[in-house]
This record gives C-alpha cells, sequence and structure tokens, in this order.
C-alpha cells in the first residue's frame, strides 16, 4: 500500500484506546528496525523526520528510505511525518516532496500568532491531501533544534483548545501535560527517589488531558517528548565509556494510561538513539579490533527492533492493528 495520512489510523486508534507509535528516523539501520518491527506484530506506524533529521540525511534520501520501508512491509500503514516544523516554508517544502502529514510547532509565539502561522499550513496541506499536527503548550527539553528551558515549558490551556481547532483547522493537536524532550527529561531535584535509589520523574498531569479530551470529543490528541529512557541502555552505555547520570524517562504505565484515552500518537525518540550508541559502545569495548560499519550496526538495528517491539505491543497497545 501506498503512503498513508494519520486520519483513518488515528480515528481507529481513538476508538480502540490504543496509540499509533510516532518513530524519529535518521539512517537506513533505524528505518529498517522500525519497520521490521511492526511488519512482526502487525502495527501501523508514523516515521517521523525533524527539521534536523533532513539537514543530517538529506531530504530525498529519507524519503527514499521510507518509500523502500513501504514496498517492504506493503501491509502495514505508514505515514511520513515532519516532526516540528518551524515554519510555514519547511512545511511547504515536506508537503511538495512526498510527506503525508506536517507538523507546525508555533507553540512559542503568542496565542493569535499560532493560529495565524497554523491556519495557513493547514490550508496549504487540505489542499494538497496532506493532515497538519499543532502544539498549544510548550514542552521543556532539547530536541534536534528544539531547546525550551525548564522555567519557560507551560501546560496547555485546556480552555484555548476549542478555540484553536476551530480557527485553524489542525487534524490533530500535540499538547503539554509534563512530558519533556530528550534524555534529560527533568533534573534530580524535580524527581522523587524510590526505594532502590532509583529517580522517578513528577507523574503526568492527566487532569489537563481528560479536560481537553472533553472540549474535543473524538479529536485525536499527540504527546510529544514521550521517550522513556531505558535504564538498560543507559547502563550499557554508562558500562562501556559513557557518561549519562540520572537521565530519566516518562514511566511506561503513565504512556499506556495515556494511549488508552484520547492520546492516538505518541512520539519516541530518544529511546532509539539510546539503544543504538549503547549497543554500539558495547560492540566495541568488546570487539576493539574491528571496523566494518556493518557488524556494529547489525546488533544496533537489532536492539532497535526488539524495542520498538516491546513499544508497540506493551505501550501503544497498537499490535494487530494494521487493518
Amino acid at each position: 500500500m501506498p503512503l498513508v495520512t494519520t486520519k483513518e489510523m488515528f480515528k481507529k486508534a481513538y476508538d480502540g484506546g490504543y496509540a499509533i507509535g510516532a518513530f524519529n528516523v535518521n539512517n537506513m539501520e533505524i528505518v529498517q528496525g522500525i519497520t521490521e518491527a511492526a511488519r512482526e506484530v502487525n502495527a501501523p506506524l508514523i516515521l517521523q523526520v525533524s527539521k534536523g533529521a533532513r539537514a543530517y540525511a538529506n531530504h530525498t534520501y529519507l524519503v527514499k528510505l521510507v518509500e523502500a520501508a513501504v514496498i517492504e512491509c506493503p501491509n502495514i500503514p505508514i505515514a511520513l511525518h515532519l516532526d516540528h516544523g518551524p515554519d510555514f516554508e519547511t512545511c511547504k517544502s515536506c508537503i511538495d516532496g512526498g510527506f503525508t502529514s506536517v507538523m507546525i510547532d508555533a507553540s512559542s509565539k503568542p496565542f493569535a500568532e499560532n493560529i495565524e502561522i497554523t491556519k495557513k499550513v493547514v490550508e496549504y496541506a487540505h489542499d494538497h491531501g496532506v493532515v497538519v499536527e499543532a502544539e498549544l503548550g510548550t514542552l521543556a527539553g532539547i530536541e534536534d533544534d528544539v531547546k525550551v528551558a525548564a522555567h519557560a515549558a507551560s501546560y496547555t490551556r485546556p480552555e484555548e483548545v476549542e478555540e484553536f481547532v476551530s480557527k485553524t483547522g489542525c487534524d490533530s493537536l500535540a499538547i503539554a501535560i509534563g512530558t519533556s524532550h530528550g534524555a534529560y527529561k527533568f533534573t534530580a531535584d524535580q524527581c522523587t527517589r524510590n526505594e532502590k535509589g532509583v529517580l522517578v520523574p513528577p507523574p503526568l498531569r492527566f487532569d489537563v488531558l481528560e479536560e481537553v479530551s472533553k472540549r474535543l470529543p473524538g479529536f485525536p490528541i499527540v504527546l510529544h517528548g514521550s521517550s522513556s529512557v531505558p535504564q538498560e541502555f543507559v547502563k550499557m552505555i554508562n558500562d562501556n565509556g559513557g557518561k549519562m547520570p540520572d537521565a530519566v524517562g516518562i514511566p511506561e504505565e503513565q504512556l499506556r494510561k495515556a494511549a488508552a484515552m484520547a492520546v492516538c500518537k505518541i512520539n519516541i525518540d530518544s529511546d532509539l538513539r539510546l539503544a543504538m550508541t549503547g549497543t554500539i559502545r558495547q560492540f566495541f569495548n568488546e570487539h576493539p579490533d574491528k571496523f566494518d560499519p556493518r557488524e556494529y550496526l547489525k546488533p544496533a538495528r537489532a536492539n532497535i527492533k526488539e524495542l520498538v517491539k516491546h513499544k508497540l505491543i506493551n505501550v501503544l497497545g497498537c499490535d494487530g492493528k494494521a487493518l
């Protein structure tokens, strides 16, 4: 099947109480690991490309990698999405260049300006059969070119969502309920420690999510900054020369709860990078004489695949839903 938009997969996800995994891609091995996992568990999929990924790997290479994945996984619905499009020009380039979904992130702008920018992107996208994700509220943390200090983050205001969606015509809405970008989502001061001494982040604001979903019944909600930062890969990195103290993510049980509510799309990025980096570090520590990229990228790809399968089944609940 050709690339699809997210419209139909979000409708099924909302009605079914699960979420679609949106995974950021940067190279061939990451694309392969994600799509092979989705094919094995029969899960729909969103492959995301950020502004930083386009600068790193080139728009054309990334689109062709995703097109290859579509050929290899003909029974899996796959959407190609622009993550955190910073302006109309970037969104237009992706719409014109084969993407089926784009995000315009004007969340740092004043409310009225966010509406104006988002509406412009929506009008162009809809004229070309492409869907649009927008954002209200601002997440803390760092992801590619998105850099927001903790003091500048703000929760989504539920009283604004109806006006925003009505005036912009966006197809899905990313909201801020306490998630955060990057592998270092929270400082130690923001967390508590459990009986094992492990940092536990503050809980997500499900009250905000519930109020938003009441005001926008049936409307798909998106969570960014939702990597769980698997501690086995943090340990793998640190045991093999890395220095990532106190890296902590969103607990998976909280993401599963969100997926059972109005959240139809959950973004996962840092987890894949940690799996790849930890595996490569371990490989070189165990095989210092090796130099062939195929040898160290193969186990990295395998670990990404297993991690994605776990997310699709146990966190997102979207396995078996590629109908």
